[in-house]
């Protein structure tokens, strides 16, 4: 995996420039908000450190050392699941399109608990519902490329990205869930679906995704150890919550 984004980093993949990256005035705006501008934040998955001016106290972490050239703030060369800082150590946390990469999600989201101050803020942003169809690049490559299954596969894609048909299993399912955990049914940790990746075509976005989440559960995963989501506070707002950001506050 850490030779794969070497690679893509050293061919200019995961490059978007300050100004394209959609999520600077989101980040921008989060700082503002919580006066965040002169606290130690972390970024897990930093890349080129498209976000580093926007604290003062920032440091960068990402898995491939390539992006350290790219970076005048602090960085360290780690991976999410074992962040070598001490307990407490930040006022923030927050990571962009990288948890889906993460073998192990629920380690991951520990060890940002653990590195955040009490009271401490967590940005969250993977890209969640990650397609099983990416690694194969099933959606941008031509029937032809594919035997009978694998057309079958691609044939299916729009009936499956559809919104009715997904809200057909994903609403019963967290439904299910709710019902489950109201009526003192036995937690487990945080759900998931493990992804075959592929670190050797970058077909499309997402093709080395290696897990594929549901914010609902990331949600239920945050409430049960007494963190708050602050911008999906409400029942309705958390069973239908869809794509975009996650912000916590650690309670610990």
């Amino acid at each position: 995996m850490k030779t794969f984004y070497d690679r893509e980093f050293s061919q200019g993949k995961y490059a978007a420039k300050i100004s394209d990256h959609t999520h600077h005035p989101i980040l921008g705006s989060f700082v503002e908000q919580y006066h965040l501008e002169n606290s130690p934040v972390l970024e897990i998955g930093c890349g080129r450190g498209a976000f580093q001016d926007l604290v003062a106290p920032y440091v960068g972490m990402d898995l491939s050392e390539r992006v350290a050239q790219y970076l005048h703030k602090p960085f360290c060369c780690a991976g999410a699941t074992a962040l070598p800082f001490h307990d407490n150590s930040f006022e923030a946390v927050w990571s962009i399109h990288v948890l889906e990469h993460v073998p192990d999600p629920e380690r991951a989201l520990l060890e940002m608990r653990r590195v955040l101050k009490p009271g401490g803020l967590l940005f969250l942003s993977p890209a969640w519902y990650c397609r099983p169809w990416a690694a194969q690049g099933y959606a941008v490559r031509p029937y032809s490329d594919f035997g009978l299954k694998g057309k079958a596969i691609k044939a299916s894609i729009p009936l499956r990205n559809s919104l009715i048909f997904r809200a057909g299993y994903v609403i019963p399912r967290r439904l299910g869930r709710l019902i489950s955990a109201w009526l003192g049914g036995k937690q487990a940790g945080l759900k998931y679906k493990e992804l075959s990746p592929n670190f050797e075509i970058f077909w499309t976005d997402d093709a080395d995704a290696v897990n594929s989440m549901d914010p609902f559960d990331v949600i239920a995963w945050f409430s049960l150890r007494g963190d708050q989501c602050l911008n999906k506070h409400t029942l309705i707002r958390k069973l239908f919550v869809g794509t975009g950001h996650l912000l916590f506050r650690i309670n610990k």
